[in-house]
């Protein structure tokens, strides 16, 4: 969720292209799982990653947050999978359709997280909202709060990285008070991690009722008659980054159909 400024093509890019552009990448790689599609996605992803300007460690600074949730979810896939046995032990046992969804799930979730990432990372969060809430216009007229949504989404990836920063904090004190958060099993980690959750929903919902009391303060009252200093207008690389979209749409389908016989 935190914005890293550069001067790159995604990042002058108008918001509305980039949410498009990301939903259609996270949909396809999700729809289309043959190897040649992963490697047409691989090669758009790199190539998107390349243009944004943002150093590569960025990129993958979210891959932490799922390190856990990937490896249970390659290890159930790999032992509980039916399929045809290559290697048994016991109960255990590894399938060859295990192994291959159990890659497919690693690509998926790394990917996912990845082009979310490259997205929030050229993006700021008042762009994300207003653009957005332009995608989803239409829905106004069946009463949907838009604009209440689009806050909510945009104050939620603000918090991000404040919160993160904020449990950081929260851990180092507690390590100078002799904490040692890497020894024990899981329930004494866990029962470690009571004295740092509690001050972090403490100091959360503190955030929360300032940013509120803020609101407040300045008689804010929803979307209704706002108007905007730089209002969204697409430009020719807007037209153009659609085109690319479309165009990498229909790879990825003559790349699961047409290949898919030959792997």
């Amino acid at each position: 969720g935190q914005y890293y400024p550069a001067d790159s093509v995604l990042h002058k890019m108008d918001p509305r292209a980039k949410l498009v552009g990301t939903l259609v990448f996270i949909i396809s790689v999700f729809v289309f799982h043959t190897f040649p599609g992963y490697a047409v996605a691989t090669i758009f992803l790199a190539a998107m990653i390349i243009l944004s300007k943002v150093p590569v460690k960025f990129m993958f600074k979210g891959l932490k947050a799922i390190v856990m949730l990937l490896m249970i979810t390659v290890v159930f896939n790999i032992f509980l999978t039916p399929g045809k046995v290559l290697w048994q032990w016991g109960i255990l046992h590894v399938t060859e359709e295990g192994l291959k969804l159990a890659g497919r799930m690693a690509i998926r979730l790394t990917y996912l997280v990845i082009g979310s990432s490259l997205m929030t990372l050229t993006t700021t969060p008042n762009q994300l909202t207003d653009g957005l809430e332009r995608l989803l216009r239409p829905l106004n007229k069946l009463h949907v709060p838009i604009h209440e949504i689009a806050m909510m989404m945009s104050i939620a990836l603000r918090f991000i990285p404040i919160l993160t920063e904020e449990l950081d904090k929260i851990m180092k004190a507690q390590m100078s008070r002799g904490v040692d958060f890497e020894s024990g099993n899981i329930l004494e980690r866990g029962k470690k991690l009571i004295p740092v959750l509690v001050p972090l929903f403490i100091a959360a919902i503190r955030r929360a009722s300032d940013l509120a009391m803020a609101m407040d303060a300045r008689c804010y009252n929803g979307g209704e008659g706002k108007t905007r200093l730089h209002p969204l207008i697409y430009e020719k690389r807007d037209y153009i980054a659609y085109g690319i979209m479309l165009l990498y749409v229909v790879i990825m389908i003559f790349c699961s159909f047409i290949l898919k016989r030959f792997f």
